[in-house]
């Protein structure tokens, strides 16, 4: 892992005496730049610094890439994403109190470059936050920057109307369905403990990926060789579609379920060489998708 070193670093800290002040460890940050806030006044853009704490209630590490640097619209983001989980450790770690022999709690959030083109830039954030109980809290978010209009791409704002959530609901709950049955028939279990299994199991599926696109909005591009969207991953992570031992979960949607459903303004970022969908996978038919899609 490319900052494999940051995990390291955490630990020695954690071996040392925890009386000591809490220490800041940053790497070498990039020459400030500006980006516009909402009303249009410059402000500096963060330098993305790789933190490492330890204060005798908590350990925080995170680490970004330095690639992201050149963007600063999305550094901010990124940057606000890890203060923002900062903040919360730091506040839960207060709540609790200096009790000698206290829990420690601790965050690890690393940022990483997905993919990087002239059209588009993705970032993923993967980590916990541990603030007591049995295990800590999976932080999960995706980031993708469209570097010439300089601002996010939401699911909200990608595709159009409710139909195109609809399709591409239907199809994400078939994989996951697909893949949970495969999962629990080789378990053994008794036809009434599979049917129990199959339902509860179910019910999360349905629950964490119904129509709305609040939950799709953690996605990543899968990108051919010419750098156009040949697939959407949406993650999903734990407790939203499965229960906490199933980690994170993602379903691969390919362009050609997405594309007939996409906001105009966007489908230029899409492959076009593929095949036309049929009813089952795309919720139209193939004549009328190559009339919308040339």
């Amino acid at each position: 892992m490319k900052y494999w070193w940051i995990g390291l670093a955490v630990l020695a800290l954690a071996a040392c005496g925890r009386n000591e002040e809490a220490t800041t460890i940053p790497s070498t940050p990039a020459a400030p730049q500006q980006v516009g806030d909402p009303a249009g006044a410059p402000q500096q853009a963060p330098a993305l610094e790789d933190v490492i704490e330890q204060t005798p209630r908590y350990i925080v590490g995170i680490s970004y890439p330095p690639e992201a640097r050149r963007y600063p619209g999305l550094a901010a983001e990124l940057h606000r994403y890890g203060q923002a989980a900062r903040g919360e450790l730091v506040d839960a770690a207060a709540s609790a109190g200096e009790a000698p022999g206290g829990l420690a709690y601790d965050l690890s959030l690393e940022f990483r470059m997905l993919a990087e083109t002239p059209q588009l830039v993705a970032v993923a954030a993967d980590g916990s936050s541990y603030t007591g109980g049995a295990h800590g809290n999976p932080l999960v978010a995706r980031f993708v920057w469209l570097p010439q209009q300089e601002r996010m791409l939401r699911a909200a704002d990608l595709v159009a109307g409710p139909d195109g959530w609809a399709a591409i609901s239907a199809y994400v709950r078939e994989q996951l369905h697909a893949v949970l049955g495969t999962r629990i028939d080789a378990e053994e279990l008794s036809p009434e403990e599979r049917h129990e299994a199959l339902r509860t199991a179910g019910r999360m599926i349905d629950d964490g990926s119904g129509p709305e696109p609040d939950n799709f909005d953690s996605f990543e591009p899968v990108l051919d060789p010419q750098g156009r969207i040949e697939a959407l991953r949406f993650v999903f992570p734990p407790y939203q579609v499965g229960p906490y031992a199933d980690g994170t979960q993602s379903v691969s949607v390919p362009a050609h379920v997405l594309l007939p459903h996409v906001a105009a303004e966007y489908r230029g970022l899409f492959s076009t060489d593929m095949p036309a969908p049929s009813i089952n996978d795309a919720g139209v038919d193939g004549a009328d998708w190559r009339r919308e899609n040339g």
